[in-house]
C-alpha cells in the first residue's frame, strides 16, 4: 500500500528587514567612530566663530608687514589676546620706519648670537602708526606673554623715554582701539615692566603717575573719537 505523503503546514516566515538597513547601521556605526576619533585630537567639527585676531584694520594704521623669518615674523599663531603690552624702542630719536627695517634685516642674520625681537605696531616720533605683525601671529616683544598679547613700541626723542604729544595721541587712540575690539580693560594694559620687570617704557616705569594718568585717559577717551 503506497502511503499518501502527508500534508506539511506552511511554515510562517518572518519578516525580513530589507538588505540596505544593516548598511545603513554599519554606516552610522563607522561615521560616529570617525567623529569620535576627530573629538580626541582636536579637529574642528563646525565652521569656527571668527576669532579677535581677524580685525579690519583702520585706515590711520599704516601696514608694512616684516617678511616671515625665524627671528622677527616667526608666523606661530597668536591663539588670543588677552592684553596689550606697550614698549619704548630704547634708540633715541629713531623713526618708525627706520624701525620697521631694523626688525626686517634681522631675517638676514646668518652668525651666532642670533637676535629675535619685533613687535605688532610701531609709533613713530610723529605719531605714524605701522603695524608691522599680523594680529593672528605673535611678535617676539613680550616674552613670556608672546602667546597672548599685543605688543606696541614707541618712538622717543631722548634718553628720557618721554613720548611726543603726537606719539602719546596715537598710543592712546591705538590702545583704545584694541581694547574696544579684543573686550579689554585697563587692567588688561600692562607695560613691559609689568610681565618682567624691564625698565620699560622708561618714562613710565620711572614716573609711574604718568602711567596711571595715562590708563585714566584711556577710560575717558570715547570710541565714537576713534573714527576713520
Amino acid at each position: 500500500m503506497v502511503e499518501t505523503p502527508q500534508r506539511r503546514r506552511p511554515v510562517q516566515q518572518r519578516d525580513r528587514l530589507p538588505r540596505s538597513v544593516p548598511i545603513l547601521a554599519a554606516v552610522v556605526a563607522v561615521l560616529l567612530i570617525v567623529k569620535g576619533i576627530l573629538v580626541l585630537v582636536g579637529w574642528p567639527l563646525k565652521p569656527e566663530e571668527p576669532s579677535q585676531m581677524q580685525l579690519e584694520i583702520p585706515s590711520w594704521i599704516d601696514q608694512q608687514l616684516l617678511p616671515v623669518n625665524p627671528y622677527s615674523r616667526p608666523g606661530t599663531p597668536l591663539e588670543e589676546i588677552n592684553g596689550v603690552v606697550v614698549h619704548y624702542v630704547g634708540n633715541p630719536g629713531t623713526t618708525a620706519s627706520q624701525n620697521r627695517n631694523y626688525f626686517a634685516g634681522l631675517a638676514q642674520q646668518t652668525q651666532e648670537p642670533y637676535t629675535s625681537v619685533s613687535s605688532h605696531f610701531l609709533i613713530g616720533l610723529e605719531g605714524e602708526i605701522l603695524q608691522i605683525v599680523p594680529l593672528d601671529e605673535i611678535s617676539y616683544c613680550s616674552y613670556p606673554r608672546n602667546g597672548d598679547t599685543v605688543a606696541i613700541e614707541c618712538c622717543h626723542p631722548d634718553d628720557t623715554g618721554a613720548f611726543t604729544p603726537e606719539t602719546y595721541e596715537s598710543l592712546l587712540r591705538l590702545v583704545r582701539w584694541l581694547m574696544d575690539e579684543c573686550h579689554l580693560d585697563t587692567s588688561q594694559i600692562l607695560r613691559h615692566y609689568d610681565v618682567v620687570g624691564k625698565e620699560c617704557p622708561r618714562y613710565f616705569v620711572q614716573n609711574p603717575e604718568s602711567w596711571d594718568t595715562f590708563l585714566t585717559d584711556l577710560e575717558n577717551l570715547e570710541k565714537v573719537n576713534l573714527g576713520e
